[in-house]
């Protein structure tokens, strides 16, 4: 039987150890993290969201991934240039990738809900609210929600960019306690790993700007969207509303969600 009691008592997460403790945190996944060769990260990542959520923490997924699942069901090698090919491969994906979800939520009684978004949806004030009211709601029923952007109408104007600035938006609208931004890669870098000198950033300081750091890409060519630099700039996003942040690798979610000292660690601004 599921838990059906939310964490309603604790305080700021302000450090890797008190993640386990969170009231409500949002975990973004890639999409080279879950498609593709790497499909069967899928069980692991959700065991961990369900022992997060067991304990009573209120859990949101923000997944990519619709486009890259669609590929193979609609004949294509690599990612489309088109936009109307990328919306006809996120429709028949997005579809595959809740079942995957799914099917690997059942396992631990835990019920999924799909919530598709655009950028107009968080710039409109109606629609905004409707959203935050509508995942509160799934959260306080202890349903996991499962977000991603609505690729399918979604257009070249009017798109978030990458998940990790949806992840960040997704989490300031809800007042996250901690957003952990997952990916290939254990931690950010100094300058891209797989150059000499490369070193991991264990910690960010509120406001640093990380003066003569240099950011490669993340995830695999030809799937994803972000990079380093996006998860940085999303990182930011949400630390200026007061929620921390770590990124780390989609291999080490159960440790980052157990709170061990994984990944690069952003402070949050002081909520008041």
């Amino acid at each position: 039987m599921t838990d059906t009691t939310a964490r309603t008592d604790l305080g700021p997460v302000t450090r890797h150890e008190d993640i386990p403790r969170a009231r409500r945190i949002v975990v973004k996944v890639g999409s080279s993290s879950v498609s593709g060769d790497n499909t069967a990260q899928i069980a692991p990542l959700v065991d961990a969201l369900a022992a997060a959520h067991a304990r009573g923490t209120e859990v949101v997924l923000v997944s990519s991934g619709a486009i890259a699942t669609g590929f193979p069901f609609l004949g294509l090698e690599g990612r489309p240039d088109d936009l109307a090919t990328q919306q006809a491969a996120a429709a028949t994906g997005q579809n595959v990738l809740m079942f995957r979800y799914q099917k690997e939520l059942d396992r631990h009684g835990v019920v999924a809900a799909q919530i598709l978004l655009t950028a107009g949806d968080l710039q409109n004030p109606t629609h905004r609210v409707n959203a935050q009211r509508a995942v509160d709601r799934l959260l306080a029923l202890r349903v996991l929600p499962i977000v991603n952007e609505n690729d399918t109408v979604a257009t070249h104007e009017i798109r978030f960019g990458d998940n990790d600035r949806l992840a960040a938006l997704v989490a300031r609208l809800l007042g996250a306690d901690a957003l952990v931004l997952l990916s290939d890669v254990e931690s950010l870098y100094t300058r891209p790993p797989e150059q000499p000198g490369a070193a991991p950033i264990t910690h960010v300081p509120f406001g640093d700007e990380l003066a003569g750091v240099t950011f490669g890409s993340i995830g695999a060519a030809g799937v994803g969207t972000g990079g380093a630099g996006t998860k940085v700039a999303a990182a930011r996003l949400a630390a200026e509303a007061g929620t921390s942040v770590l990124v780390t690798a989609t291999a080490l979610v159960e440790r980052a969600l157990a709170g061990d000292q994984v990944g690069t660690w952003f402070e949050a601004a002081p909520r008041t």
